[in-house]
């Protein structure tokens, strides 16, 4: 009797040795692993939360390109024009950035769009920045701040010249040779001469 329990906790303990094993091979299980490690992003998995900018971070933005030619898309998932419009301005970024030019975004998506705003960046894999406006703000003063001609209808493209001074903007989808056409204006000229106003 007594060999019979002496074996059986053997058993036991050899079983319990060998669970304990098993839970240390697995990954993210061990209770030594730093809690951070589990809530660090994937590499390569969707983009982190888009920085939110009003106005006043709006301008900063625009700032950190003086003296480059810049284009700056406003978009959101929730805008069907934009949605056809943004692989187009993905392509032109990489096409034009040899040439100087600076690219981008603002998401004017809210925070309940935020998993179709990480899904939609990684299908397009733009290659410049995209912020997002911070929710609660005047929207009216936004846009207005932004550029006194745009009274919110998506998307809006702005076109600067390398002082920081508008160039131009479109309202609305463009086609491509348009946005080629404001894109060697700004490109070329330091000039006022408004490349479109569409």
């Amino acid at each position: 009797m007594r060999q019979h329990r002496t074996s059986f906790l053997l058993c036991l303990a050899l079983l319990a040795f060998l669970a304990l094993i098993v839970l240390l091979a697995i990954p993210g299980s061990s209770p030594a692993q730093d809690s951070s490690a589990k809530s660090a992003p994937k590499a390569g998995g969707a983009p982190a939360n888009l920085p939110l900018i009003d106005l006043d971070g709006y301008n900063h933005a625009l700032a950190k390109y003086r003296g480059q030619p810049l284009l700056v898309t406003f978009w959101a998932t929730w805008c069907e024009p934009c949605r056809y419009e943004f692989p187009l301005l993905v392509e032109l970024a990489k096409q034009y950035e040899p040439q100087g030019l600076a690219v981008f975004g603002v998401s004017l998506d809210d925070d309940a769009d935020m998993n179709l705003v990480r899904h939609f960046l990684t299908q397009n894999h733009p290659g410049f920045p995209n912020y997002r406006q911070k929710p609660g703000i005047d929207v009216d003063a936004f846009y207005h701040g932004v550029n006194p001609q745009w009274q919110g209808t998506m998307p809006e493209t702005i076109f600067y010249y390398r002082d920081g001074r508008i160039a131009g903007h479109f309202i609305g989808g463009q086609t491509r040779p348009l946005f080629e056409q404001a894109i060697h204006a700004i490109l070329a000229t330091r000039s006022s001469q408004n490349p479109s106003s569409h």
